[in-house]
């Protein structure tokens, strides 16, 4: 299969905060903010592998501030890394102030992707090459937190996360 550069997977979105998506405090609902990453990590899922992808998992949402009615949100997304299957999804999402014009970075996540066949079975993706700095410190660490979420799913012995056992083990 044809290798992949990380940057081909690269997916944006911007969506305008209104009233149907806020809460009672008139911050966008968590729950909308979710839809609208999975929806660009799967754009980008799909541009890397060009197959049907589904979501696996979401490892890591973080909420870092609340955004408003009104913010104009820019959801960047872009492969991380690649397994035999799978792919880490990297998603920075920044708002912009719709008086201000002022961005800045205000949550990120990481979800999984599975590339499947016609028949819903997980097939082979072609693997991710960082390029930038950026790129490869996420690239070096999705193994870590493939690891990590492997033992926690009991489908990987803790003894066998040798990138993980490196981070606390010196040798």
């Amino acid at each position: 299969m044809k290798t992949k550069f990380a940057r081909e997977s690269h997916a944006v979105s911007t969506e305008i905060v209104l009233p149907n998506d806020t809460n009672t405090l008139g911050n966008l609902m968590g729950g909308r903010l979710l839809h609208w990453m999975d929806i660009t990590a799967a754009i980008s899922a799909h541009r890397h592998c060009r197959r049907v992808v589904v979501t696996a998992s979401v490892n890591n949402v973080s909420f870092d501030r609340p955004i408003k009615l009104g913010d104009i949100v820019t959801l960047e997304a872009q492969v991380s890394r690649s397994f035999n299957s799978s792919m880490e999804v990297f998603i920075d999402v920044w708002v912009e102030n719709h008086t201000s014009g002022v961005k800045e970075k205000c949550n990120e996540a990481i979800y999984t992707f599975v590339a499947v066949d016609q028949i819903g079975n997980p097939i082979s993706v072609p693997e991710c090459f960082p390029e930038t700095e950026h790129e490869k410190l996420r690239y070096d660490g999705a193994l870590r937190r493939r690891q990590l979420s492997l033992i926690l799913a009991r489908k990987m012995k803790p003894e066998d996360a040798t990138e993980l056992k490196a981070l606390f083990v010196k040798e």
